[in-house]
This record gives C-alpha cells, structure tokens and sequence, in this order.
C-alpha cells in the first residue's frame, strides 16, 4: 500500500491495486445468507453459521474500509475520486429510498386497496363468503385465532404518542446535533465537533434501547407479532429494517468519531463525513414516514 502511495500520480484517477476482498465478501455474503436461510426454516446448525457469517461481515468491513482509510490519509485520492465517492453514495442511498418506497407501497397496497375489495368494496365480496362477518379494517390482524394475542386477547395497536414520539424526539435531535457536528468541522472546531457527534451516535443507540423495549412490549403485551395478520408483518417489517439502518448509521457515526479523535478530515476535505451525515439524514426521513403512516394514521 505504501508502494502505491509512492508511486501514484495525484494528478490521475487512482487505480485501486489488486485484492482478494471482492472474493472474500462473497464467500461472507454466501454464509451469512445460507446461515439466514437455515435459521428461519428451523435447522439447528443454521444460528451458528448465521452468526459465523456476520463475523465475517463484520471482517470484511474492517479490512476494506480500513484499506480505503489509510489510501486517502496517505493522499493518494484526488478530487476526481472524491467525486466518484459522492456518486456512489448518492445511488446507494437512492437505492435504499427504493427499497423503503416498496415496503411503504406494501402497506398501502394492503390498507387501502386489498382490505376494501376483499370486505366487497366493487363487488368484490369473495373473503365475506368464505368467511362470515369479516370486516376490512384496519388493522387487520387476521382472521379467527391469528388475531389472539398470548394472553387470549386480541391484540392491540400500537400507539403513536408513546414511546414511538419519544424515538421521533431522539432522532430529530440527533439531526440536529450532527448538523452542529458538521458546522463545527467545516469551522475548525475540533472540541465541538468531537462531543455534538458522540451526543449524536449516543442518541442513535439509545432509539435503538427504546426500539427494543417497545417490541418487547408489543410482543408480550400487546399481542402483536409478526404473525398478527397483514398488520403485524408489515409493522415489525418496516420498523425493524429501519432499526437495522439506525444501527448501521450508529456504527459509521461511532466510527467517524474516532477518526475526528485522531485528526482526520479537514474543514476542505471530509466526504467520509458528509456520506455518513447524508445517510443519518436520510434514516430520519424514513422514520418520519413511519411515524405518520404506521404509528399514527
């Protein structure tokens, strides 16, 4: 690496050198989902080689971006890399907009559109013949014993002015405090870029923490599970693959805090910055989305 540092012009387009990383992923890749795929049709090997492949994930990611890390400190990216990471961040996170644009098309498809029609909406009334006094409404749990929580009641709905509201709050705030973080960089200001982005990652895991009391709750309590109907799986569908991207937005946060602890990034030059507080944002978006659409309406 350091052979490449010296030899690369930095008036060219870098050339990454050869690795075996791509083929290294794939092999991680190829457990983690084989082990996923074994865990949910219940083989016993299958949580052992779920976790082996997050291990080697995790592996991955430290071995490929450290490498990335210790090119540009070296400064061997110019300004026409810098702008081919900016658009590979912006098709990443324009891929991620589509993958949320299906689940909230899921949901809307099911609320406002299947629901009506099988409750006779058109003359479409084939579910009330098959099943007597069915009411398309929602949330829809299901039909007969599906809809029964583990204590023998119906399950309840989960409401929006609790616990959700309180996530709501720390992730606004969390915008807030990176956008402070942001300004502090691009000004000089060490001190306070270091503390608003710890406050900011500190306030993603503790969403995280409230995330996890409230599934808790909904699953003990309330009796709302993945198998409580249309209205279950498209809950714990959309905010648990929004908590997977908190928790991924937390980690990267964590880890540009420790590269500013060593001095990286420079009020002219700090796209790891910006890609990391353009995905933040952008988890804050999508909550707010959720929020409306599964918690309050």
């Amino acid at each position: 690496m350091a052979h490449a540092a010296h030899a690369h012009d930095p008036a060219k387009y870098y050339i990454p050198h050869g690795s075996n990383l791509p083929f290294f992923g794939s092999i991680a890749l190829l457990v983690l989902m084989t082990g996923a795929a074994m865990t949910l049709i219940g083989q016993s090997p299958g949580g052992w080689v779920l976790l082996a492949g997050l291990a080697l994930v995790i592996t991955l990611f430290f071995l490929w971006f450290g490498t990335v890390i210790a090119e540009n400190q070296a400064g061997i990216y110019n300004m026409q890399v810098d702008r081919s990471f900016r658009m590979g961040m912006m098709w990443f996170i324009f891929s991620e907009v589509m993958f949320f644009a299906a689940f909230f098309g899921a949901l809307f498809y099911a609320r406002q559109l299947s629901l009506p029609w099988l409750a006779g909406e058109g003359g479409k009334a084939l579910t009330s013949l098959l099943h007597p006094g069915f009411e398309g409404v929602w949330p829809f749990g299901g039909i007969g014993p599906e809809r029964l929580g583990p204590k023998g009641a119906e399950f309840e709905v989960m409401h929006a002015w609790g616990l959700p509201a309180l996530n709501t709050a720390l992730l606004l705030t969390s915008g807030v405090t990176l956008t402070i973080a942001h300004h502090a960089l691009k000004d000089g200001r060490r001190g306070l870029l270091n503390l608003f982005l710890a406050l900011t990652f500190l306030l993603g895991f503790t969403f995280l923490g409230v995330q996890a009391y409230e599934y808790h709750h909904a699953w003990t309590e309330l009796g709302l599970q993945l198998g409580t109907g249309v209205y279950g799986s498209t809950f714990f569908m959309l905010t648990g693959f929004h908590g997977l991207h908190v928790t991924v937005g937390a980690v990267m946060l964590v880890v540009i805090w420790l590269r500013c602890l060593k001095g990286h990034f420079t009020p002219e030059r700090h796209f790891a910055f910006e890609g990391v507080a353009w995905y933040w944002h952008f988890v804050d978006v999508v909550w707010l989305g959720l929020f409306v659409f599964v918690y309050w309406l």
